[in-house]
C-alpha cells in the first residue's frame, strides 16, 4: 500500500531521513521506533506530503507520490493523526466527523446549515463513533473533552476518510493509561485491510499492537522485524539503552 524508495532528507549538513527504504501491505500493523530525535515525524511528514524529500520516492498503491501535495495523498487513501491534537475545537464531535465524510464524497462545500440537511453524512458519522464509544460525546464541543478522548476524536477523523494506510504519530501521547488502553483497543478493533503505520514510544503498547517493527536511528533504519527478534536485537538494545540489555516485549 504504501513504500519509500532510498528516501532521504537533509537540512544542510543535517541527514534527517537517510536513505530510508520501507513498505507496508495491506492489513500490516507496523511500528517506527526510536529514539528521541531519530527522525520518526520527519518521515511520517515525508509520507504524507508536509516535507519534500531531498531524494528517492514515496510510493502510494502503486503510484509515485513524492511530488503529491498532502491533500492529493489524503484523496488517495493516506491519512495521518498528530503528536499534538488538532481539532476544531469549537465544533461538537458529531458536526466534525460530518465534516469530513462530506469533505470525502465532494459534498463539503454544503455543510452550512443544520446536520439535518446532511442526514446520510452524519448517519455514517454517528456510526463510527458508535463503533469507537464516542456516541455519548457526539454532542459536546471538542474543548470539552479529556485529553484521552480528544485523542479518539481524531482517530475518528482520520477514520472517517476511510483510509488506505493510517499513520499514527504517538496516539498514547499525553494520555492516561486507562485511555490509552482505550485508544489501543479501537485501533485492534480496525478493518483488517487498513495498513497501520505507528510511532509510539511506550515499548509495550509496540510490543502488544505491532505485528512487524523498524527501528530508526539517526534517520537510518539499522533494524526491522518481528517483535521478539527486535527485542533480541543488539543494536536495537544499544541504541537504547547503551547496552546488551534486551528491551521489555511484554
Amino acid at each position: 500500500m504504501i513504500q519509500t524508495v532510498d528516501l532521504c532528507k537533509r537540512f544542510g549538513a543535517l541527514v534527517a531521513t537517510d536513505n530510508v527504504n520501507l513498505s507496508l501491505a495491506p492489513g500490516d500493523r507496523h511500528a517506527l521506533i526510536g529514539p528521541n530525535g531519530a527522525g520518526k515525524t520527519t518521515f511520517i511528514n515525508l509520507l504524507t506530503g508536509m516535507l519534500r524529500p531531498t531524494s528517492g520516492r514515496v510510493l502510494l498503491d502503486g503510484a509515485d507520490v513524492t511530488a503529491a501535495p498532502p491533500d492529493k495523498r489524503v484523496d488517495l487513501g493516506l491519512v495521518r493523526t498528530f503528536q499534538i491534537n488538532t481539532l476544531f475545537l469549537d465544533m461538537t464531535v458529531l458536526e466534525a466527523v460530518t465534516l469530513v465524510v462530506l469533505a470525502r464524497t465532494g459534498a463539503v462545500r454544503s455543510l452550512f446549515g443544520s446536520l439535518r440537511r446532511h442526514e446520510p453524512a452524519a448517519s455514517e458519522a454517528w456510526e463510527l463513533l458508535e463503533r469507537i464509544g464516542l456516541a455519548q460525546d457526539a454532542h459536546r464541543p471538542a474543548r470539552q473533552l479529556a485529553y484521552g478522548r480528544q485523542r479518539l476524536v481524531e482517530i475518528a477523523l482520520a477514520l472517517a476518510r476511510k483510509p488506505k494506510v493510517l499513520l499514527l504519530d504517538e496516539p498514547a501521547a499525553g494520555v492516561s493509561a486507562a485511555d490509552s488502553r482505550h485508544v489501543f483497543a479501537v485501533l485492534d478493533q480496525l478493518p483488517p485491510d487498513i495498513a497501520i503505520l505507528l510511532i509510539e514510544h511506550d515499548m509495550n503498547l509496540v510490543f502488544r499492537f505491532a505485528q512487524r517493527i523498524s527501528v530508526l536511528v539517526a534517520g537510518r533504519l539499522i533494524a526491522t522485524g518481528q517483535p521478539g527478534e527486535i527485542a533480541r536485537d543488539p543494536r536495537v538494545r544499544e541504541a537504547y539503552l547503551g547496552q546488551a540489555a534486551p528491551l521489555e516485549a511484554a
